[in-house]
């Protein structure tokens, strides 16, 4: 007998996975990495477990744009999440000879995609009635395909509900589960200021990968233009940055002090190539009035001295 365990890495679905392997079940864990998922949390399982991981592309940023079940608190589509992600493993069954799926779901802990008639919803509109085992809270929701065929045993499945994680800490630390990440911290939807950076995004059209890639970086400006500046925050971002340039970009930099790299989008002339250079002098080690260099596709741009953008423009162009 084998499953698909959706496996994220954490405390939850590591518990899963645990209770479906000590039933003798073979398990295989499917992660699925989306635009907007920390890749810390996606990462291989117990040893000697099958894993599998699918990334999800742009069809998953237009379902983000507008789900058929309307958003959470900030632009976390769960529903149509969980619906998409149970399709997929759904599609995976047949592959690799699975006969049910199984998740780390908790009854109650999340307001939009864990109660009781969402779960019998997002069944209904997978086709998966049935076929979806949540050892967790399996004793506080009907019998399964899996518990009725006695694939598993209902009686060593767990009553869980609600946020509280308590519970499931204190388990993890009876069977030895160490290292997962802290809860909600891989999906940056759950974000309230990266869900406003990503909404105003989308009202300017901003909407492909590499879109959503640039926001997970640095610090973000909208001139008024409409022009978008991000300032790298380290080295790491500014090499990010750099890789993730287009031939319609520039790029910017303080000369003669440690500097942020600074890129520019959709500029539309000269007063957004010297704004940029403001914002890139005000975050750097320079002071007064410094030469930026500033270049697009390799070919410099040749711009006069600026000073720093002044703290009121700061606050009026930047994002979340």
């Amino acid at each position: 007998m084998k499953a698909i365990v959706l496996y994220s890495g954490g405390l939850d679905s590591n518990l899963a996975l645990r209770i479906i392997l000590d039933q003798g079940i073979e398990a295989l864990a499917l992660t699925f990495i989306t635009p907007f998922t920390s890749p810390k949390v996606a990462g291989s399982p117990l040893p000697g477990v099958e894993y599998k991981s699918i990334t999800f592309g742009q069809e998953y940023i237009d379902l983000v744009k507008s789900p058929s079940h309307g958003w959470g608190r900030n632009m976390n589509p769960c529903i149509d999440c969980r619906i998409y992600t149970l399709r997929k493993a759904k599609g995976l069954m047949d592959e690799v000879r699975a006969s049910f799926l199984v998740t780390g779901e908790v009854l109650g802990q999340r307001p939009m995609s864990q109660r009781r008639d969402t779960l019998r919803l997002i069944e209904k509109e997978t086709g998966l009635e049935g076929l979806i085992l949540r050892p967790l809270s399996a004793k506080l929701l009907p019998p399964t395909i899996p518990e009725k065929e006695e694939w598993v045993r209902r009686d060593v499945l767990l009553d869980l509900r609600g946020r509280s994680r308590k519970p499931q800490m204190e388990l993890a630390s009876q069977w030895g589960i160490a290292g997962y990440p802290n809860p909600a911290g891989g999906c940056k939807l759950t974000d309230p200021g990266f869900s406003h950076r990503l909404r105003e995004t989308l009202n300017f059209g901003e909407d492909s990968l590499g879109d959503m890639e640039l926001l997970k970086l640095g610090r973000h400006f909208r001139l008024p233009s409409g022009a978008k500046a991000i300032v790298g925050r380290n080295e790491e971002e500014n090499g990010k940055l750099s890789s993730l340039a287009s031939s319609d970009d520039y790029l910017l930099e303080v000369v003669g002090f440690p500097s942020p790299l600074t890129l520019l989008r959709k500029a539309k002339g000269k007063k957004d190539l010297l704004d940029a250079a403001s914002l890139c002098a005000r975050y750097s080690d320079g002071e007064g009035v410094v030469e930026v260099r500033t270049w697009r596709e390799g070919k410099e741009i040749d711009l006069p001295k600026v000073s720093p953008l002044e703290e009121d423009k700061i606050l009026e162009y930047r994002l979340g």
